[in-house]
């Protein structure tokens, strides 16, 4: 029974919260973004400069 007033006085607080957890999610989506992708093209980039990717001459 406890469990369920808890809830219910939650619930009013994170409607009102929607959108600064949107801009929040935006945010954190974008910062994972630019650190996921931006090493991996870091790493491309100095592959490619060092030659990584051409062809073997045989």
């Amino acid at each position: 029974m406890k469990n369920k007033k808890n809830s219910k006085k939650i619930q009013p607080n994170s409607t009102k919260k929607n959108p600064e957890l949107g801009q929040t999610k935006n945010s954190a989506k974008l910062i994972l973004f630019i650190f996921g992708i931006g090493p991996i093209i870091g790493i491309t980039v100095f592959l490619y400069s060092k030659g990584f990717f051409n062809s073997p001459n045989m």
